[in-house]
């Protein structure tokens, strides 16, 4: 079978028993980085020295059905450098082919950053979805975060330290400067730090510089009231007014407000009707 097994996100005390077994059992390991996977067993006293097969974002489609087929004859864990695999790191192509081929796949739990992220962050946690990475450009980054403005759902992101500053701004401009949100950074580990405020506020801390590992938490958008409402069907006349076709406007208040597409859509036509009988 395939092992998927969730590995410390910094403090080594979070390896679990099962972990610890699997790594001192294991024969064949495929790691995302082989270098961290010796670190890893040198620093929980393992002397197991399984074959090391390296999985990382640039090999892992190509190697998927390699590796798949070495799971018929022996068990094959599967590491990423931190958390669990497949979340932000190689394996889904791994997973997905294991599936597709009736081979099974089954995971040891363990740390993860988003949950941790979440759970610390102060906002709420019955709704909530993963984004991973923005992206690095700002045009495509801008696109993405226009079409999760209306969302919800409390929104966990990863980000490097050099772009979180430019992230956390153009959170800001896209969902509001005062929408609730957490930086987590350094989880689990020594110096780990959760600063929580508003968006704006936050673009200002980190302007000066933030080092570490970092989840971004986001609170949900609020609830259109009445008068959001209204206001939306105005902007969607107004797209239409500018030339744009009334679905295209309804789709893209929609997707600012969170109202719904259809209504948004049957509100501007009975508005337009009631003005032109």
């Amino acid at each position: 079978m395939i092992i998927l097994a969730a590995t410390p996100i910094g403090n080594l005390g979070d390896a679990s028993p099962r972990l610890r077994t699997a790594l001192a059992e294991a024969r064949l390991v495929a790691s995302e980085d082989t270098r961290v996977t010796q670190r890893l067993l040198a620093a929980l006293g393992i002397e197991n020295r399984p074959r090391l097969i390296a999985l990382h974002e640039h090999n892992e489609r190509q190697k998927a059905a390699e590796l798949v087929e070495l799971a018929r004859d022996e068990d094959l864990l599967v590491l990423s450098d931190a958390g669990m695999p497949t979340v932000s790191d190689p394996g889904f192509p791994l997973v997905a082919a294991a599936a597709a081929a009736g081979v099974l796949v089954t995971a040891i739990p363990g740390p993860s950053a988003v949950v941790t992220a979440l759970a610390l962050s102060g906002l709420p946690t019955d709704r909530f979805a993963f984004e991973g990475f923005l992206p690095r450009k700002a045009g495509e980054r801008a696109r993405r975060l226009g079409e999760l403005a209306g969302d919800r759902r409390t929104l966990v992101f990863f980000e490097a330290p050099t772009r979180l500053a430019a992230s956390l701004a153009a959170l800001a401009e896209a969902f509001g400067a005062d929408r609730p949100a957490a930086v987590c950074r350094e989880l689990t580990k020594l110096h780990e730090e959760v600063r929580r405020g508003p968006l704006a506020e936050l673009a200002d801390w980190a302007a000066d510089g933030v080092r570490g590992e970092i989840c971004i938490v986001v609170g949900g958008a609020p609830e259109p009231g009445p008068a959001d409402a209204g206001d939306a069907v105005a902007r969607v006349l107004q797209l239409t007014a500018d030339g744009a076709r009334l679905k295209d406007a309804a789709a893209d208040v929609a997707a600012a407000t969170g109202l719904g597409k259809r209504e948004l859509y049957e509100a501007a036509l009975r508005e337009r009707a009631s003005k032109h009988p």
